[in-house]
């Protein structure tokens, strides 16, 4: 059996090394953002109606799901 001071040793590390990856998680996901909105900014200034193009893929799944 382990004693209540290695149970709250145990949970702190833990939490410690989950809060490490959490914070690394966050920092892929704003480097992802990024690279999305420089796509999405790039594609705007070719002149493609992202809008639009949502609008008729969405209508095209729809179709298929039919």
């Amino acid at each position: 059996m382990t004693t209540k001071d290695e149970q709250i040793g145990m949970h702190k590390g833990a939490l410690s090394v989950l809060v490490l990856e959490q914070q690394e998680f966050v920092k892929l996901v704003q480097i992802v953002q990024e690279q999305i909105n420089a796509h999405v900014k790039a594609l705007k200034e070719l002149g493609v109606d992202l809008e639009a193009e949502s609008k008729k893929a969405k209508v095209e799944l729809d179709e298929r799901l039919k």
